[in-house]
């Protein structure tokens, strides 16, 4: 057990009948309070031929202040730049993360733009959620014959508050997993259970950008560098794979982050494995959140549900949005949006311990720490 206490609330969102927009799958949201104090949500959805748009929707709460459903208010992202497009019309504005960013007083996204070159970091910024301003793409300063730029990256979010960097700087800063050749967990399942862990290569980074806090507000952001690997694989369910979930969020005991791992599950009746996504929770020291101080040892969240199971991508939990219920009175309790089996999204309520448990291990066996100033 991860001492972290989590429990199903249900679903909350699937496809719309007869929605061509969500022909094949809502999932993976940001979820965010609006300037209204209302909760909002901005799933994925996805139509035929893998064409992703960035929906809105006002979340529904009974009288107990737990979710139970969606209002969908429409469309606040489609692919129309070029590294959200292909040449034949395909495309992609996919899994985003909302943060509201205090330095800017103004909500900044981070998504997937897919394009030719493959999936990449994009940004955007809006005042009110519902008008976007896109920022383009996040760049990255080469780090010791590391190239984050040319490489597939995904799964990125945002601190809310400016942190200090290695040299106690404070800036803006990123979590990112950039997803080199050979990292994908399609390929690293063929490497078998005894396989060497790339730290350089298979982790999630923290970078900084030492440009975004100058001016009051942010038209583009800037290179970011001093580049640190913050968490790589350790525990088996998270062997082949581990990438960003939630943003980071500040709690009792530093910032906490649900992220995702990945690890094979034998297939019933033949010798094939599938992959499984299950949810772990990482917390960051408050004032350095470089350093890891408390890593689950095992998922708090793994497919359990039919409708995490079964879906477009079996057996997946992808956690992406979390809202701390500040409007209950109750900071400990964060409810937790994730996509199951990249079809619907469900929602989870995070209880945190008054004290962190013990015998989980940080990561001491991460990559280089970066030295660009």
């Amino acid at each position: 057990m991860s001492g972290f206490d989590l429990q199903r609330l249900g679903q909350i969102m699937e496809p719309e009948p007869g929605n061509p927009m969500e022909a094949e799958g809502v999932l993976n949201p940001a979820a965010v309070r609006g300037p209204d104090g209302q909760l909002y949500l901005f799933p994925r959805l996805v139509a035929k031929g893998n064409y992703s748009r960035i929906g809105i929707a006002r979340v529904k709460f009974d009288g107990a202040g737990d979710p139970t459903g969606v209002e969908r208010l429409g469309i606040v992202l489609e692919p129309e730049a070029d590294y959200e497009r292909w040449p034949d019309g395909r495309g992609g504005c996919e899994d985003p993360r909302i943060t509201f960013v205090e330095r800017f007083q103004r909500y900044v996204m981070t998504y997937t733009g897919h394009s030719p070159i493959g999936p990449r970091i994009a940004l955007a910024v809006s005042e009110d959620l519902f008008h976007w301003k896109r920022l383009g793409l996040a760049t990255f300063e080469p780090y010791h014959g590391i190239d984050f730029v040319h490489v597939d990256n995904k799964d990125s979010s945002l601190f809310p508050v400016a942190i200090p960097n290695h040299a106690g700087k404070m800036q803006l800063a990123i979590l990112h997993r950039p997803l080199f050749p050979g990292t994908y967990p399609e390929e690293t399942a063929c490497q078998g259970v005894s396989r060497v862990v790339d730290l350089d290569h298979e982790s999630i980074w923290i970078s900084y950008c030492p440009m975004a806090l100058e001016g009051p507000e942010p038209h583009h952001l800037g290179l970011f560098n001093s580049h640190h690997g913050l968490a790589t694989p350790v525990s088996p369910w998270e062997l082949l794979k581990i990438g960003g979930g939630t943003p980071p969020v500040l709690t009792r005991h530093g910032w906490l982050i649900v992220y995702h791992g990945v690890r094979e599950v034998p297939e019933p009746g033949n010798d094939e494995h599938d992959l499984c996504y299950s949810a772990g929770v990482m917390v960051l020291l408050k004032e350095h959140p470089r350093v890891i101080r408390y890593r689950s040892t095992e998922p708090v969240l793994t497919p359990e549900l039919p409708q995490e199971r079964r879906g477009i991508v079996a057996n997946v939990v992808f956690p992406t949005g979390i809202d701390r219920r500040d409007d209950l009175g109750s900071p400990d309790r964060f409810d937790v949006y994730y996509g199951m089996a990249d079809n619907r999204i469900g929602v989870a309520r995070l209880n945190v311990p008054e004290r962190l448990p013990p015998g989980a291990p940080a990561d001491g066996a991460g990559p280089k720490t970066g030295v660009q100033k």
